[in-house]
């Protein structure tokens, strides 16, 4: 919330000193006020621009083929994952305890 603060700030003119000091200590309450003020309902953009984007590496199995025996094989692989819908609160603690677990070494 404060990015999308501080950049329709900055868009309506104000200088970097400006916008920062308009934001500090302001309640949640009155950053969507501003927004609101400025045609932006917060709560209603994606909420990817609310929360961010979440990238992480996900190992899946994939079908290959050994030319050597020339026989099929399982491959394990790893790709990059996104997540565009970050959980919130304990949901979002959740998520990188899982992560983090699924990182250590067995």
């Amino acid at each position: 919330m404060n990015g999308w603060c501080y950049w329709t700030l900055r868009k309506a003119g104000d200088s970097v000193a400006r916008a920062t000091a308009a934001l500090k200590g302001q309640t949640t309450a009155a950053k969507h006020e501003m927004l609101f003020q400025h045609g932006i309902n917060f709560n209603n953009l994606p909420a990817w621009q609310r929360r961010g984007t979440g990238l992480f590496w996900e190992t899946y199995e994939k079908v290959g083929y050994d030319p050597i025996r020339q026989q099929e094989v399982m491959a394990t692989r790893r790709r990059i994952q996104v997540d565009e819908a970050l959980p919130m609160k304990d949901g979002y603690e959740t998520l990188l305890r899982r992560l983090i677990d699924s990182s250590q070494p067995a």
